[in-house]
This record gives structure tokens, C-alpha cells and sequence, in this order.
């Protein structure tokens, strides 16, 4: 129950903010439909009342079996955050009609228990038919969920996607709220004020929690070098730090709150066994069942398309995702043995030790990686355990890696250095695996 929760919940927020929306899309069925007539009947007898006299969904209501849904085979769903369109009624078609703020595309995939989740930039460069070239974030605005599901799956060597779930963002202030807010590390200090969009960011550095305003104000910072690429990757640090609060019990009664708060910011092409089939497999999910990944590529040159900036998506990059995460193999063919001198690896001290990373460097170099370089961002917090971050869904690198190294937690997400292949973020376990001596001087120094 627990678990379900944090998934119904983490996927409503994500709808918002750019993570995995299309996991709220079962929820408007809850209060009307997902109990059948003859679980009504059953319960309603037991209690001396009448099919008439069933009430909406609240803390109360006890969730019937959904172990009758399931899906059949792996399904891949468009998740769509679009932006609030002026002068439009929540749940209108209009409400609908705006740019994409967030385009993440989910496999869900029944034969290995597993979620994978495509971020897309809201700027990355696409074609457009009866367009030409144009931001992917543009798609919706001009066609419609049916175009934007079409360019999406172009861009992405004819990947098929079979459904797609619109969210609009008017939901995320008030979720964030209704949970008590979320404790999320602020990497830097953010302070940005754009009138002609009612925007102020005012935040400080550090760990803290945040209320809904102040969540909003963290993912949609772009001032600063990584721009809307920073903005996703601060998508997925709300979605893990949602998942990290919704997991409590205490947060379980507000659930039903939130479902039924949820109804009129969602418009889906899923049909009702389709939906719940996606809330009974969300419920066996574990948190390592999860992989997060962001479209491999660059920014463009500022003077390159007449000082537009556009995300120039990694044809090679885009292959190697489309195959791995959707097992779709398009253009992509593998290159054995690809030497970890060239995987671009960030490393990032989560220990006590200031200067740890200077014995992680020469560590690194003896067992002959090359391409390494010190992240100017700072470890979110210290760690037990060494992380090695997949930024761009390389998981043969990370396994390389891990091997190679003989420890570490492989972990399929976009939150470390934006600049890397992979980010290893270093923890005690590393520092308890130096010699004794080497301990000691390194303190004395």
C-alpha cells in the first residue's frame, strides 16, 4: 500500500514538473469506476445499504483488488506537462492546447518488472510536418496530442508509442502543498524575476523543504549554463524527492485528496482496463525497478540558428536509448568493447573527507580510466554507498564500471553532472577500502 501510494502520487506530481505523469492517469477512474457492480453489492449489503448509497473516495474508502488488470506486454505512453494556456477553464479542451513544459516517453514493461522513462528537452530540434524545423515543445501547441505523439515518435526512429496522457501544471503548487512539501538539496542560490510571466525565484542554497511555490520556482530556474537541460534534471531530483515522501505512512490519508484534486488537470487516450491495469503494476514496482535517462546531446552554438538555442539531439546517443530502454533497435548498431577511456565520467566527494577525490582520481587511473574530471556541483548529501549515475542511459559503461571498480550501486538517472557519461558519486564505503596508513596521512595533511 505503501508503495502504490508513493507511485499514484510521485506520477501526479511528475505530470507537473516533467517526470512520470503518465502513472496519474488511472486516477481520475478511482472514484467512479473502479469498483465493479458486483464489489459494490457485496460491500453495500455487508453494510445494510444500497448500491445508491456509495460515496466518493475518501480516507476512508478501502481500495478493492486490481489483481484482474494486468498488461500483457510492454506499453509505451507519452507523458505530456503543458504549459497553462491564459484565459481557459480547468478541464477544457483549450486547457490542453499549450507547449509542452515536459515530454517524457515511458515503457512499461511487464516481462522484466521494469519502468524506463525518456527525458525529451522541450528544446530539442524536430521536424514538424507543415512546419519544418521547430522546438518539440511546439508540437502540441500547433496539432494536438495526435502531433506531438507522431513527432515524438519520428524523432525516435519510429519508436511506437501506443497511448499518451496531457497534464496541464495548475496541479503542482497545490500537490506539493497538500503533501507538506518536499525536501530537495538547492544546489545553488536562485534569484530570477521575470515580470511578463508573473515569475520570481528567490531560493538559497542547501537542503531544505519546499512548498509548492517554492518546488515550482526550482524546476523552472533556467539562469544558469544547462539552461532547460537543467531544468529536467532538476524534474527528476523533485520526482525522487516526491517518491522519498510520499513513501511515509503519514502521507497515506492525504492520497485520496489528491486523486480526486487531480481530475480535472488530466486528458488521456487510455481507456478504463488500460488504466487500471497500469495502477496494478505500478503497485509491484520497487525503487531499483526504475530508470530515469535524458536524450543524449548538445546545445546548439548561439549563433548557429539566428540566436535561437535548441537542444541537437546524439543520432548515436538517440539509437543507443531508443534500443536499450525500448528495445526498439531503429539505426543502432552496438560497438563492442568500447574502451572506458572514453567514457566522460564526473566524480562528486559525498564523504566527510574534503579531499577524498584526489586518492579517487589516482584509484581511477590505476585501473586505466582517463576521461575524468572534478564536478564543480556538489554531492546532495553524504552516502554510505558509492552511486555510479547513468546520465545518458550508457548502463554497459556503468556495469563497466562497477565491475571494474569491485563496489558501487548502479543508479539509471539524469541528477548527476550534466557534463558527464556518468557521474560517480563517491561515498564512505570507498574511503573505508583505503589502507589503514594511507588513512592516517591523508587526516595528518
Amino acid at each position: 500500500m505503501v508503495w502504490s501510494s508513493t507511485f499514484v502520487v510521485a506520477a501526479t506530481l511528475s505530470a507537473t514538473v516533467g517526470a512520470t505523469v503518465a502513472l496519474v492517469s488511472p486516477l481520475p477512474s478511482i472514484p467512479g469506476f473502479l469498483v465493479t457492480e458486483n464489489e459494490v453489492a457485496t460491500a453495500t449489503e455487508s453494510k445494510g445499504s444500497t448500491t445508491s448509497d456509495a460515496q466518493p473516495l475518501n480516507e476512508n474508502t478501502e481500495i478493492p483488488s486490481l489483481l484482474e488488470y494486468q498488461i500483457e506486454r510492454p506499453v509505451n505512453i507519452l507523458v505530456m506537462g503543458i504549459d497553462q494556456v491564459p484565459e481557459t477553464e480547468p478541464g477544457t479542451e483549450e486547457a490542453f492546447n499549450g507547449n509542452t513544459d515536459t515530454i517524457i516517453l515511458l515503457r512499461f514493461d511487464p516481462n522484466d518488472q521494469s519502468l524506463r522513462m525518456l527525458s525529451i528537452p522541450r528544446d530539442t530540434q524536430v521536424m514538424i510536418p507543415g512546419v519544418g524545423m521547430a522546438k518539440i515543445n511546439s508540437a502540441n501547441w500547433r496539432g494536438g496530442a495526435e502531433t506531438a505523439v507522431n513527432v515524438v515518435s519520428n524523432t525516435l526512429n519510429d519508436v511506437p508509442i501506443d497511448r499518451y496522457v496531457r497534464v496541464t501544471n495548475n496541479a503542482f503548487r497545490e500537490l506539493v502543498d497538500l503533501l507538506g512539501g518536499i525536501e530537495v538539496f538547492v544546489p545553488q542560490d536562485m534569484a530570477y524575476e521575470d515580470k511578463t510571466q508573473g515569475l520570481k525565484i528567490d531560493l538559497e542554497k542547501g537542503l531544505q523543504t519546499l512548498n509548492g511555490d517554492e518546488a515550482e520556482q526550482f524546476t523552472r530556474f533556467r539562469m544558469d549554463e544547462y539552461g532547460d537541460i537543467g531544468r529536467v534534471q532538476r524534474q527528476q531530483i523533485l520526482l525522487k524527492a516526491l517518491r522519498e515522501k510520499v513513501s511515509r505512512p503519514s502521507v497515506l490519508p492525504r492520497v485520496p485528496k489528491a486523486v480526486q484534486m487531480m481530475l480535472q488537470y488530466v486528458d488521456t487516450n487510455l481507456s478504463l482496463e488500460e488504466m487500471l491495469a497500469l495502477v496494478n503494476f505500478g503497485m509491484n514496482l520497487e525503487r531499483d525497478d526504475i530508470q530515469m535517462v535524458l536524450l543524449p546531446g548538445h546545445f546548439s552554438d548561439p549563433e548557429q540558428f539566428e540566436g535561437k538555442s535548441y537542444w541537437l539531439m546524439s543520432r548515436r546517443g538517440r539509437d543507443r536509448v531508443v534500443s536499450e530502454l525500448f528495445e526498439h533497435e531503429g539505426h543502432y548498431v552496438p560497438v563492442d568493447n568500447r574502451s572506458l577511456n572514453r567514457v566522460r565520467i564526473a566524480l562528486q566527494n559525498a564523504t566527510p573527507e574534503e579531499d577524498f577525490l584526489k586518492t579517487v582520481s589516482q584509484d581511477l587511473r590505476e585501473k586505466e580510466f582517463r576521461n575524468l574530471y572534478v564536478s564543480q556541483s556538489e554531492a546532495p548529501r553524504v552516502l554510505q554507498t558509492t552511486e555510479i549515475i547513468v546520465q545518458q542511459g550508457d548502463m554497459d559503461a556503468a556495469e563497466a564500471i562497477r565491475e571494474a571498480l569491485g563496489f558501487g550501486k548502479i543508479v539509471a538517472d539524469s541528477t548527476g553532472d550534466l557534463g558527464s557519461e556518468i557521474t560517480i558519486r563517491v561515498g564512505k564505503d570507498w574511503l573505508s577500502r583505503q589502507p589503514q596508513e594511507q588513512q592516517s596521512e591523508e587526516k595528518a595533511e
